[in-house]
């Protein structure tokens, strides 16, 4: 086991005093969004076995197949497959959806060809990977994820009463749904600016009227409300609000696969997503959005949006289950006083310790025991056994993420 040391990522819609408060640490009064626990070059991890800190990216480029086990060498490549982080939104992130594996590795391989270089703000795929991904709320935690059945999100836009919406509105009502959504979705993305940001300050102002009378899309409206003032005038405010509106409660994931817009707007969450850096944007930023490639990778499929809850295994390991083999996410909630809990062997795993205290111990030799506290992580290479313990009153709560049982050796 290796105790980990990590980067804090600084990005602007960070919170000021989540990511301090989790590592015990003082605000410094800057925002601190991410704090990332892997091997991505980005930002990785570092590790010490004796000869100082080293990335753990390098440690698994020099033994991929010590490190990471054969099953997942063999299946994902001589790399870490996933990227954990603990994420601190105190302001919503952008409006986005990530592509699918083809989608992924033609659209850089076309990048490629027509010589879009990778730093360009233009570039829409960064590697040939897609970016499944599952956030999972440490506190409550609001989002967007998905679309609204277009007739519930009709009636959402009407109550706005603003002319310039009333368009829409009859298409939603009348037309097919998944047709409906791109028809919508593609004429607020192509609408002149400036008479999209009159019907967006036109929409805030409803939205907030509306927020405050109370009823079943009260918090909707406030959130749409709040976009605004974070992003006045811009069109994906009128997008979002497509989307179902999520309130998740500590605990409670949700997981968000390719073609499926979301955006975070607020909370702390433990997020796990497959190590690629390909974002298709549709709005809530002053960053590129490419709209014909952008409606090529959205699935206009609406729906409800799933919330999951841990699933208890044969043993005390709670599973957010998904679809995909790059990442597991699991919790261990660890009594007081209770027996070492031998956590399952297999592939590289991240322990992240987010409540209380805990105590890794190995199954395999007599090395010292690695003493978590809320924030802390630590890494194990494939075939490591260990077992895990509340350290302190209270107990101590674990999350452990891995590649899928599936191809884990």
């Amino acid at each position: 086991m290796d105790r980990l040391t990590n980067t804090v990522r600084p990005y602007a819609w960070g919170s000021t005093t989540a990511l301090p408060e989790l590592l015990g640490q003082e605000p410094t009064g800057e925002p601190q969004a991410e704090l990332w626990m892997g091997a991505h070059p980005g930002a990785p991890s570092r590790i010490d076995r004796g000869a100082g800190p080293t990335a753990l990216s390098d440690v698994i480029a020099a033994d991929p197949e010590g490190e990471l086990g054969t099953a997942a060498v063999r299946r994902f490549g001589p790399r870490l497959p996933f990227l954990f982080k603990v994420l601190a939104a105190g302001s919503p992130l952008s409006l986005q959806v990530h592509p699918d594996l083809d989608q992924a590795r033609a659209g850089f391989a076309d990048e490629e060809e027509r010589g879009v270089p990778l730093d360009a703000p233009h570039r829409n795929y960064k590697d040939v990977n897609h970016k499944p991904e599952l956030i999972c709320a440490l506190t409550p935690f609001e989002g967007l994820c998905g679309f609204r059945a277009p007739d519930e999100t009709a009636e959402l836009i009407a109550a706005l009463q603003v002319d310039s919406l009333k368009p829409f509105v009859d298409i939603l009502h009348a037309h097919p749904e998944s047709s409906a959504l791109r028809e919508v979705l593609t004429a607020v993305l192509s609408a002149e600016h400036d008479a999209m940001a009159e019907t967006v300050e036109a929409a805030a102002h409803a939205a907030e009227r509306l927020a405050a009378l109370g009823g079943p899309h009260a918090d909707a409206y406030a959130a749409y409300a709040s976009l605004a003032r974070h992003f006045p005038g811009d069109p994906g405010v009128i997008a979002a609000m497509l989307l179902n509106h999520v309130r998740l409660q500590p605990g409670e994931a949700l997981y968000l696969g390719a073609g499926v817009p979301h955006a975070y707007l607020d909370g702390l969450g433990v997020e796990i997503m497959a190590n690629s850096d390909n974002v298709l944007r549709c709005g809530l930023t002053p960053k590129h959005v490419d709209i014909p490639e952008l409606l090529r990778v959205v699935r206009f499929e609406p729906g409800a949006p799933g919330v999951l809850r841990p699933e208890a295994d044969a043993g005390e390991e709670e599973v957010y289950a998904t679809p995909i083999d790059e990442f597991r996410l699991s919790r261990l909630v660890l009594a007081e006083g209770a027996a070492a809990h031998p956590l399952p062997a297999g592939g590289a795993q991240i322990l992240l310790c987010t409540a209380g205290e805990v105590v890794l111990r190995s199954l395999d030799d007599s090395a010292p025991e690695l003493r978590l506290t809320r924030g802390q992580s630590a890494y194990a290479a494939a075939g490591e056994r260990v077992a895990a313990a509340a350290g302190g009153p209270g107990g101590g709560t674990l999350f452990r993420a891995t590649v899928a049982g599936s191809v884990s050796d």
